[in-house]
């Protein structure tokens, strides 16, 4: 396969391309993806330990078995900034001699993705070399499709926050009905939404989704009378919630 010039490399001009690989089934890596997967010079994933695979790296290994994935360690606890320069300086070895580099992500690089601070610490040690990114499926889009979900319709508006630093930037979306909410990376503040979703009367109609695609995954709705309280949930927990003006089926 003749490489793609959107993305092929030459000595002193390396290119970083990131790569969504979806929210965890390989079925869901798209074709432009995979193009550029094969024709990449370096594939590389983001892992937190040297002799462990990474999610993203599951999913090309499953559906690439023949690409060779090679990792770049982000070693969780101490400084996080000082793990990501310490990343983008083994990139940027192999982009200053012009290799094109993939680096994959889970669902979008460019919503809430390692990539994208990534990229800039790489640029600040090289501000020649080409960063683009290529679109991944994100988990509220397979959530919502798994659960039969209609997330937007007609003048309807959505609000994708982070609940990753606590629960209050969630909780400050929920309070306008006429929106639908998703919430990302919130596991361990679940009781805390799901208990103003109750009392906004909100929960009837939400939905729960963890670790979709991968071992474990967890789809639930909240609200229902068989389901038990919430209680904490996984870093890769998703929460849709539709607008509270629309009539619950």
């Amino acid at each position: 396969m003749c490489k793609d010039d959107r993305v092929a490399g030459a000595p002193g001009n390396g290119k970083l391309v990131g790569v969504g690989v979806g929210p965890g089934s390989p079925d869901l890596l798209t074709l432009r993806a995979m193009d550029v997967l094969r024709s990449a010079d370096r594939v590389v994933a983001p892992v937190t330990s040297p002799g462990l695979p990474g999610r993203a790296e599951a999913v090309v290994r499953a559906a690439l078995p023949e690409v060779a994935v090679h990792r770049v360690v982000f070693a969780m606890g101490g400084n996080p900034g000082t793990a990501q320069a310490e990343a983008a300086r083994q990139l940027v070895s192999w982009l200053s001699a012009g290799e094109t580099v993939a680096f994959v992500t889970l669902g979008d690089p460019n919503c809430y993705s390692t990539f994208s601070s990534t990229a800039a610490a790489v640029l600040r040690l090289d501000n020649s070399v080409s960063v683009t990114t290529v679109p991944g499926i994100m988990a509220f889009q397979e959530l919502a499709s798994r659960t039969g979900t209609v997330l937007l319709d007609g003048t309807e508006r959505l609000a994708l926050v982070t609940a990753l630093d606590g629960p209050e930037k969630a909780i400050e979306a929920l309070q306008d009905p006429s929106q639908a909410v998703v919430v990302y990376k919130g596991g361990r503040h679940l009781p805390e939404i799901a208990s103003h979703l109750t009392r906004l009367g909100r929960d009837k109609g939400a939905i729960t989704g963890e670790l979709l695609g991968m071992q474990g995954e967890v789809v639930s709705t909240l609200g229902s009378e068989d389901m038990p309280p919430a209680g904490p949930a996984g870093y890769l927990l998703t929460i849709i919630v539709p607008p509270a003006s629309r009539p619950m089926p």
